[in-house]
Parts: C-alpha cells; sequence; structure tokens
C-alpha cells in the first residue's frame, strides 16, 4: 500500500486495510508465548522464604506456594527474589515478575496500584517486645518507638495504634532496632514473630508477643494491574490447590499444628470482597 497523508489518516481512524493495528498486551498471551511464570517472593523471614543453613537452598511457605500455583497452571517456574518495596514496583509491565507470593496483605493503597488474588489466609500483625515487657498493652505503648520493615503494613499498624513508626531496610534490621533498645517494639506478623520470639528464648534478648493484635489482615498474591485473563487463572489453580488439600498440606508443612508455629488452618481461599475485615490505608 502507497502511503499518503490520507492514508496515514485513515490508519489513524482505523480504517487502514492491510496494515496491521497495534494489539493490546495481554499478560496471559505474552506468559504463554514465553512458557515460564516468573514469582516474586521476599526472603530471609522464615517461614515463608529463607536459605536453609543445611542445603544452602531456597525454601519455605511462599517458595512452596510459587511452585504449586507454577505447576497448576502449567508453567515453569523462575523465583525472583525482591526486596519489601520491589513486591508492587516490579509487578508493572515492564517489571521483572508476573506475581507476588510474599506475605503481600491487601491494603486500600496497594489495591490502586496491584489487584490482588483471592485470599489464602488471615494473618495479623503483633508487636514484639522484650521479655520483661510481656505484660504491657498497646495503649501503655502509645506515643513510643516501634520497628518495622519499610513499606510493609507492619510500619502502617504502627500508627493506628499510635505509636511512632521508626522504619529500616529489613525486618532484621528492624528486630536489631529493638534488641539494641532503640524501640519499645517491633511489629511483625504473627508467624514470623513466633518464629522470632523461639529463637530468642534462653538469652539475654529473649522476646515476647503482646496479647494485642496491631491489625487483622487479609493474605493475597498480588497481581498486575487490569489483567483480568491471568487473574482468573491464578484464582482458578488457587482454587484448586483448595480443593485438592495441597494447600492444606503446604501450610501443614510450614506452620501446621506439628511445627513450631502449631497454628490449626481454619481460612479457605475466598475472594477478598467476601471477608470482614477493616482494611488499611
Amino acid at each position: 500500500m502507497k502511503f499518503n497523508r490520507l492514508t496515514a489518516m485513515l490508519c489513524l481512524l482505523g480504517f487502514c486495510a492491510g496494515v496491521a493495528a497495534p494489539a493490546f498486551a495481554d499478560q496471559l498471551q505474552d506468559l504463554k508465548t514465553r512458557n515460564e511464570l516468573r514469582c516474586g517472593i521476599k526472603t530471609g523471614v522464615a517461614p515463608f522464604a529463607y536459605i536453609d543453613p543445611a542445603s544452602s537452598s531456597l525454601v519455605g511457605m511462599d517458595v512452596d506456594l510459587c511452585m504449586a500455583v507454577a505447576r497448576t497452571m502449567g508453567f515453569p517456574l523462575q523465583v525472583v527474589q525482591l526486596s519489601v518495596e520491589e513486591r508492587i514496583t516490579e509487578l508493572k509491565p515492564a517489571g521483572r515478575v508476573d506475581m507476588v507470593i510474599a506475605n503481600l496483605a491487601y491494603t486500600k493503597s496497594r489495591a490502586k496500584l496491584i489487584d490482588y488474588s483471592h485470599a489464602y489466609y488471615m494473618t495479623k500483625e503483633v508487636l514484639l517486645v522484650k521479655k520483661a515487657d510481656a505484660g504491657r498493652t498497646l495503649k501503655s505503648l502509645e506515643g513510643q518507638k516501634m520497628s518495622a520493615a519499610k513499606g510493609s503494613t507492619s510500619e502502617q499498624s504502627i500508627g493506628l495504634q499510635r505509636g511512632v513508626p521508626v522504619s529500616f531496610y529489613d525486618a532484621n534490621q528492624a528486630l536489631q532496632a529493638l534488641k539494641k533498645g532503640e524501640v519499645v517494639g517491633f511489629v511483625s506478623n504473627m508467624m514470623s514473630a513466633i518464629n522470632y520470639v523461639a529463637e530468642s528464648k534462653g538469652t539475654a534478648d529473649e522476646l515476647a508477643i503482646i496479647s494485642e493484635p496491631m491489625v487483622y489482615e487479609p493474605i493475597g498474591i498480588g497481581l498486575r494491574k487490569n489483567e483480568p485473563a491471568f487473574a482468573t487463572e491464578v484464582n482458578n489453580a488457587l482454587m484448586k490447590l483448595e480443593k485438592s488439600g495441597e494447600f492444606l498440606a503446604i501450610w501443614n508443612k510450614w506452620l501446621g499444628p506439628n511445627t513450631q508455629y502449631g497454628i490449626t488452618r481454619t481460612d479457605k481461599v475466598a475472594p477478598i470482597s467476601e471477608l470482614k475485615f477493616d482494611p488499611m490505608e
């Protein structure tokens, strides 16, 4: 076709026969072409994703869930390690991952930037303190410094309880701030908090968990915004893992009654819109 000014105008209006119009990107189709599912995780937090010292391998509940979802969807898996902040930024179209399984709690602000899969469990943020402060209440700690990983819901929950947030690059640095006495408490998800307490038993830095939760929150898989076909496939995979009992097996392996966490799973995979909770900003 010979191009001139009229032809160019017709093409812009969509009437240009024989010239391919640019197609809108579709994540699921791109994934099928690439034939590799890239799953982002956040490492250094047992039992979700960490390096096993015995095998030097990356292990944890999030790692197993990445593998199970990828296998159920029919794709080879590439695991990509992310920082707390990268859990959101790397989900952009030009980012390094297709989805994020990294203890990603639902918040209003995150939901403006990314989409979520169905929730696969409900958790709570809790406050770790030194053992001597185990009997304190959240009310008695208002106005005092509390540490958390930057960009996490742990950080956000501090303001809700009228504490003074002190942010660090990761959870380990935030924990060290508590041990050094720089803050009165360190906020973490419940499962990680149980692990920190167990590790501190019998040491000079023995820790305890304040009985009142900071906040309740649903955990879902982070997804790229406005990719309904891909989101449907991820949700279908989660439901298959639920119905087959495989998700329960993963849960029991890492968090269940026979682990140090001793948590019996009572939640089921469900759309976040069907859950009753007060979402954080």
